[in-house]
């Protein structure tokens, strides 16, 4: 059986950081699946889904890291085309990705102690994101 939800959230932009864990597991518990995978997907290519362990020095960390390998000051060709100034946004969110996998046993994600699924809007404005939750299992 597969069920398909969506988690909507007010994202500020620049890699800001969501952790979205517990709606996840909101979502297969209310979807009455006992065992499958669960898959959540960023539409737009300026959003990312990964985990990491969600905590203060991490969510500064994490910015840090993209700062310093994809730069949001330059000019990207991207920014010639479109005049957009989020050229930078778009490789972010290339390098991270637009979707996660997750498997769920007796009910609950087979997460690490300190893993959660995050999502990180890498754009340059403030926007409404709705990611779509699709969850397959039995």
């Amino acid at each position: 059986m597969i069920v398909t939800r969506s988690i909507t959230l007010s994202a500020e932009g620049v890699c800001d950081i969501h952790d979205i864990t517990r709606e996840v597991g909101g979502l297969i518990k209310s979807s009455g699946l006992n065992s499958g995978t669960v898959t959540v997907f960023v539409p737009g290519s300026t959003g990312g889904l990964t985990t990491i362990e969600y905590e203060p020095g991490l969510i500064q960390d994490l910015p840090a890291l993209m700062e310093k390998l994809i730069p949001s000051n330059i000019s990207y060709k991207h920014d010639e085309t479109w005049h957009d100034g989020n050229g930078f946004s778009h490789l972010r969110a290339a390098m991270i990705g637009p979707d996660i996998t997750v498997p769920f046993v007796a009910g609950k994600m087979t997460l690490g102690t300190w893993q959660q699924i995050v999502f990180v809007d890498f754009d340059n404005r403030c926007r409404e994101r709705e990611l779509i939750v699709q969850i397959y299992g039995e």
